[in-house]
């Protein structure tokens, strides 16, 4: 069975750090574009990053320079580095994957294939 586990979600304080996981099973995350999505309260999704299994990356201009997204194939496991985090930054995160190397390049797609169950994180002093 397919499925995607987000981890790592919490509360922090404005400039402070997080980094979330997703651990993915039936299915190899290296043959597969993965992708970071967040949505806020009122808001639609936003794209915010995305790599290839070469390692080809995409970072919205929103967390371009402050979050940094990595996989571990050994782990089957795709990471979202999140640092200077801003109370804009609050959202619902989820990871999704999609076979497809269109769905991420100079933009990412809405529509990945495959989608976890999203993890919160606020940031609020």
């Amino acid at each position: 069975q397919l499925q995607l586990v987000e981890s790592g979600g919490g509360l922090v304080q404005p400039g402070g750090s997080l980094r979330l996981s997703c651990a993915a099973s039936g299915l190899s995350l290296g043959h597969y574009v993965s992708g970071w999505f967040r949505q806020a309260p009122g808001k639609e999704r936003e794209g915010i990053s995305c790599i290839h299994g070469d390692g080809r990356v995409f970072y919205a201009d929103s967390v371009k320079g402050r979050f940094t997204i990595s996989t571990d194939n050994s782990k089957n496991t795709v990471y979202l580095e999140m640092n200077n985090l801003k109370p804009e930054d609050t959202a619902v995160y989820y990871c999704a994957a999609d076979p497809l190397d269109l769905s991420c390049g100079a933009t990412m797609i809405n529509s990945f294939d495959y989608w976890g169950q999203g993890t919160q994180v606020t940031v609020s002093s």
